[in-house]
């Protein structure tokens, strides 16, 4: 049950997302772009988890992707719809927050 909690959740094993950001992932932020103006990680792509369906085709299926937003709940929708629709590296970082220290 644990483990079914865990996956439902985009919770196991630590990734290195230094290790996936070199490899040139995508951050996709899915906060809505009021909240993305008020902060967020250089680079990043805003996508509100409300408009992935719609603005899916920014992205690349095959690059890796790290989701993220304030808490990590919105980020882990992103993941779960984004791995349901073909994509298979996809990474939920939690807050936007936790991708601070591999700003460029």
């Amino acid at each position: 049950m644990i483990e079914k909690i865990k996956k439902l959740f985009g919770i196991g094993p630590k990734v290195d997302l230094a290790e996936v950001i070199a490899r040139g992932a995508t951050i996709v932020d899915v906060r809505t772009a009021g909240e993305y103006a008020g902060g967020h990680i250089k680079g990043s792509i805003n996508i509100p988890v409300a408009e992935l369906g719609s603005q899916v085709a920014k992205l690349k299926k095959d690059k890796p992707v790290i989701t993220c937003c304030a808490s990590g709940m919105r980020s882990s929708s992103a993941k779960s719809w984004l791995q349901a629709n073909g994509f298979s590296e996809v990474y939920n970082a939690g807050s936007w927050y936790n991708l601070k220290k591999f700003e460029k």
